[in-house]
């Protein structure tokens, strides 16, 4: 199995925040342990995007979870991808699916799921959670049994 460090692009080098949604600057390595399961967890507690009707911001904890299969996502640009929601206008649950999409089409993991913690607005919390296994696999089983366990 190869490294492909050689195409990672923004580890290692000044890092440059883009102004728009960015979904183009996620990069993936190879999984060195695909002989077995195990999880792999980012949070990223200073996660910001916009309203879309009011462009005010929102602030939020972003929690993802995986089960890699063959390529994992490397985190310096995971955190370049997740800063470019600062000015991008999405609702919360919009923005929790969005980033699971993305990492599905990236990665194509066993199972993922991301669950927003967004800060009070208006007196209300609000936590979106999306999660997504592998279709004919034990992971679209555990995909059902996580969703219908799902409490916050």
């Amino acid at each position: 199995m190869s490294d492909n460090h050689d195409r990672l692009t923004l580890l290692g080098g000044k890092t440059t925040y883009p102004d728009h949604y960015a979904p183009d600057v996620l990069e993936t390595f190879d999984n060195r342990h695909r002989d077995h399961d195990y999880w792999v967890r980012f949070n990223c507690p200073e996660f910001t995007s916009l309203c879309p009707i009011t462009g005010q911001p929102d602030f939020a904890e972003i929690r993802i979870s995986y089960i890699p299969d063959v390529k994992m996502v490397e985190s310096k640009s995971l955190k370049i991808y997740l800063f470019s929601f600062r000015n991008h206008g999405a609702f919360h649950e919009d923005c929790v699916n969005i980033i699971m999409e993305d990492l599905i089409r990236l990665m194509q993991p066993k199972y993922i799921e991301v669950t927003g913690y967004f800060t009070p607005r208006g007196g209300i919390s609000i936590y979106p959670y999306a999660n997504y296994g592998r279709p004919g696999t034990k992971y679209e089983a555990l995909a059902t049994k996580r969703m219908e366990r799902h409490d916050i």
